[in-house]
């Protein structure tokens, strides 16, 4: 960084004391050999099998340092706990965040060693000097429980004698329920026992609100040191950042200004960033906003707040003012920042210094940052009610007000502001071509849709501080790099569709309330998600806006006199299908057309089912999202009965409009009401047929589902064909129905349910007819897979059908199970890796190498390396002798004939290699692909002397 100006580090003797707090409530502390080997998604990878391919050299390294050759005896006695903990400090674990922030001790010992201390005099210093608390809140129910995690966290405090677990225990005092409270603090003692070291009685039930702050706030008293350092779940710690915290501990002697200095921020590094595009986003956004924001944040603006972990606190004024975090349930949602208004109104100053950084996992799945940025949004709606926040609206001066508004909840009013006008804005501009007054007199109006376009692309204009930044830490073509990539993995995609997560739960908090926390876990995400899940979590926030917004579009396009058409409205088509797509796009195996048509199975099923929970039943689904009408009060319920009013005017327009007016004079040759009468006998029939379909056999319930659903498709069709007015319509009363459906809706009439029903199949299929348009055009799939996980496959993570096909090669290997097209699988694989990269060559995504048969390729390697970890053959070792049924490389005909061809492959640079090893077993054992038992020559094949009885 540019920013190195650091104080001089005084000797370990006269050093300030610092304390590490971290908060646990019930996250993994180490994983479990059943966590590493369960396979958890419908691609059967398990955890341990995906760290191993994501930490390829390190995996190869511990089994070298631990003398390893047979994989099996990773679970020996001897060797099981190393490898639980070699998995879990690769993960978003307690011991990932213990071992690395239990560096500050191996810092200070070093540094007491260079000063030529003892070792008696060394170890009082450190306990002096450093300490480290983990506040387990449930840490005494887990000891009665006999939680595998309390010994978990048990082995930590054996392991690391500094350190300390804090926790709540209750007694219970009589038969009628009376507990007393405690906070208790324990210490491995040396000899393989835990020790408790104080007991202090609390008045009650410390645990009021949403209990991450009260878990933070009992356990101060703790902690022994001048300066309080807290550190999240999902951090860790690095040694060479810890030999510097002696020089950032000295900030707080500095005083830069006529305020004390209080708290001091420190940089995050992500080290998540590489699993997929979702999570690089994630760690961009960190860089800009914890980097680039808080860096002016704190200078020149002087209104950096606490937003949370890794801050160090000056533990002296915070303990005497409240603690270093609120806890009342649903306003201090956003536990945090609250330290940080607290320190604002009592005179304390903040700093940010980068010279120091700790590490921190973000969420790297869409369901995962979309929980985060919803309670983060909830959090600020919060916040803008709080009393904190009017204090200091009252108190600070003018501009650093508008700094505060601009570093805080401003962001998610602004959020709100831009999703509102470009709603406001679809459906004036829709009105008005509707009614025809896109005009001034009789002028019709000039729209500047060029000018429009080059004010859209001076947004690209707030990427520069993020491409300096970028330039500085890693050069300026890296840098350019990864901005392009952003792009062209659809980045502005993703921020758009987190607009609206802010905008729509930043609103719903404020005019309906219910803010709750939201888990957002800390696993790996490679699993594909089902359209009916998707739709359930985003239905109510994104799906039904986007299609809302693109229908306004186009009728505004079917409607408008005013030129320039696309320049007016491409910013707009962007958003709409961001809305729509975002969660599609980030959708692994999305455009896999086996995944699709599962998926739409599985979204019928769902829209019809009746039982078994929301995840089951859309009906049930759509009484639990839509139950909040119910409470909210009535100046809230307004704002949704506005929007009746807006689709009435555009029933009206659409009704009052020349648009497919039918104005033949010809006789239809079908009775418009007769049809009419069709179909609705045709409803009424399939009602019946609904009640009663269990009682019929297949065929004939088979039968009758289809003629109905052919009859009302036809009986629709002949409508709009012999009275055209019926198009106009049934625009009309779509609109009109839905306001009214609105006004049902917030008074709770029961009926519009079916209304909705209508509605959400209308979404569905509007969002599944491009994805099965997408799946039978097949590269889209290749194109998606590659631009996702572009950053994991380029440091040898290979997603999807590469871990499928490695879980069945471990299993394989160890015997378990005998695999006899394993050879066949893995080299069908490779084909695939190949054929996929071939295809995004020719289409110009990818740059060419000079030879596609030689040279390393990641995702090749990657496979072989699953495929035989430490070895260089596959071992298949059959029963008996039998003829591989492996094709390594291409399907041939008995004629040796090459039937796919190289068209068709779209390799052709490849040689023949694949046909030699197929007509010749004897050089697939040459060449290393497979291995015979002992004493089989090749091919072999001999009849029995007697036949077995049948």
């Amino acid at each position: 960084t540019l920013f190195m100006d650091i104080p001089e580090a005084p000797s370990i003797k006269d050093m300030f004391s610092w304390n590490v707090i971290t908060p646990y409530y019930s996250e993994d502390v180490t994983y479990t050999k059943g966590d590493l080997e369960k396979r958890s998604d419908e691609l059967g990878v398990s955890t341990l099998l995906y760290l191993q391919t994501l930490y390829r050299l390190d995996w190869n390294n511990f089994l070298e340092r631990m003398g390893i050759t047979d994989d099996e005896k990773i679970w020996s006695s001897k060797i099981m706990n190393e490898t639980r903990t070699w998995a879990s400090i690769r993960s978003q674990t307690l011991s990932r965040t213990v071992s690395g922030m239990m560096y500050g001790e191996t810092a200070l010992r070093l540094l007491a060693n260079l000063e030529r201390h003892d070792e008696s005099s060394t170890n009082d210093l450190i306990s002096e000097k450093f300490g480290y608390v983990v506040s387990c809140q449930v840490y005494g129910n887990m000891k009665k429980n006999q939680d595998s995690k309390a010994e978990d966290i048990d082995q930590l405090m054996h392991r690391y004698p500094h350190l300390r677990v804090a926790y709540i225990d209750s007694v219970r005092l009589n038969r009628s329920g009376a507990s007393v409270f405690y906070s208790v603090l324990v210490k491995s003692d040396g000899r393989g026992k835990i020790q408790e070291i104080y007991r202090v009685r609390l008045p009650g039930n410390p645990v009021l609100g949403e209990g991450k702050p009260e878990n933070q706030n009992h356990a101060m008293i703790f902690t022994r040191g001048e300066y309080l350092q807290t550190i999240d779940m999902n951090q860790e710690g690095y040694f060479e950042e810890a030999l510097k915290m002696r020089n950032v501990l000295q900030e707080f002697a500095k005083r830069d200004g006529p305020l004390p200095t209080t708290i001091i921020g420190l940089r995050e590094h992500i080290f998540t960033g590489s699993v997929s595009s979702l999570a690089n986003y994630m760690a961009l956004q960190e860089t800009s906003f914890v980097t680039l924001g808080q860096r002016v944040l704190a200078k020149p603006l002087y209104i950096r707040l606490h937003y949370g972990h890794p801050d160090i606190f000056d533990k002296l004024f915070f303990i005497t003012r409240g603690g270093i975090s609120k806890s009342s349930k649903g306003i201090n949602l956003s536990e945090d920042i609250f330290a940080g208004y607290n320190n604002l109104i009592r005179g304390g100053q903040v700093g940010f210094k980068e010279y120091v950084q700790v590490g921190k996992g973000r969420d790297v799945g869409m369901t995962q940052i979309y929980k985060f940025e919803a309670k983060l949004s909830q959090g600020a709606g919060e916040q803008s009610l709080s009393r904190d926040v009017y204090r200091c609206s009252h108190r600070l001066d003018f501009t650093r007000f508008l700094s505060m508004f601009y570093g805080g909840i401003g962001h998610y009013f602004s959020n709100v502001l831009t999703v509102l006008t470009i709603y406001i804005v679809i459906y004036l501009m829709a009105i008005l071509a509707l009614f025809d007054m896109e005009k001034i007199g009789n002028r019709t109006i000039t729209p500047m849709g060029t000018i429009q376009m080059l004010l859209g692309g001076l947004g690209l204009l707030q990427t520069i501080p993020l491409f300096a930044t970028l330039g500085v830490e890693r050069g300026w073509w890296p840098s350019l790099k990864e901005i392009f990539h952003v792009f062209i993995t659809g980045g502005p995609l993703h921020f758009m569709f987190h607009i609206q997560t802010k905008c729509n739960y930043m609103s719903q908090t404020i005019l309906v309330g219910g803010a709750k926390y939201r888990a957002t876990g800390r696993g790996f995400v490679t699993q594909h998600t089902p359209m009916d899940e998707n739709f359930r979590f985003f239905a109510s926030s994104h799906l039904y806006l986007g299609v809302e917004m693109a229908a306004g579009l186009i009728l505004m396009g079917m409607f408008t006199d005013a030129k320039q058409y696309f320049g007016r409205t491409w910013s707009l088509w962007l958003a709409s299908v961001s809305f729509v797509a975002s969660p599609f796009w980030f959708n692994p195996l999305t455009f896999d057309w086996n995944v699709v048509c599962s998926d739409y199975d599985l979204y019928v099923r769902w829209m019809r089912g009746h039982s078994g929970g929301p995840s089951k039943s859309w009906s049930m689904w759509w009484v639990e999202e839509n139950s909040f009408y119910k409470t909210i009060p009535m100046t809230s319920k307004l704002v949704f009965v506005s929007k009746t009013v807006l689709y009435l005017v555009i029933a009206n327009g659409i009704r009052t409009s020349d648009f497919m007016v039918d104005s033949g004079l010809s006789k239809p040759a079908v009775s418009v009401s007769r049809v009419l009468i069709f179909i609705g006998a045709l409803l009424v029939l399939s009602r019946v047929f609904v009640a009663t379909e269990k009682t019929l056999p297949y065929p004939v319930r088979r039968t009758i589902g289809i003629v109905i659903s052919v009859g009302v498709v036809v009986g629709i069709v002949t409508v709009f064909l012999e009275d055209t007015d019926a198009i106009r319509y049934t625009l009309a009363a779509y609109y009109g129905i839905g306001g009214m459906c609105m006004i049902g809706l917030v008074t709770g009439v029961k009926s519009v349910k079916h209304f909705y029903f209508i509605h959400d199949l209308v979404v569905g299929h509007i969002i599944f007819i491009p994805l099965f348009i997408l799946a039978a055009l097949q590269i889209p799939k290749y194109i998606q897979t590659w631009l996702l996980y572009h950053n994991a496959l380029s440091t040898d993570v290979v997603v999807d059908d590469i871990l499928r096909y490695a879980r069945k090669t471990q299993t394989a290997s160890s015997g378990s199970e005998q695999n006899e097209d394993l050879v066949e699988q893995v080299s069908e694989l490779k084909k695939l890796v190949q054929k996929q990269e071939q295809i995004l060559m020719n289409a110009g995504l990818v740059p060419k190498p000079t030879s596609l048969g030689g040279g390393s390729n990641p995702s090749t390697d990657a496979i072989a390396s699953l495929v035989a970890p430490g070895e260089k053959t596959l071992r298949i070792q059959p029963s008996a002798p039998v003829v591989s049924s492996g094709l390594p490389g291409r399907t041939l005909s008995m004629s040796g004939l090459d039937v796919w061809g190289d068209m068709a492959l779209g390799d052709s640079g490849q040689s023949a290699e694949p046909q030699r090893m197929y007509q010749n077993p004897e050089h697939m054992v040459e060449t290393g692909v497979m291995e015979l038992p002992s004493g089989t020559q090749g091919f072999q094949f001999s009849q029995p002397d007697t036949m077995p009885p049948r």
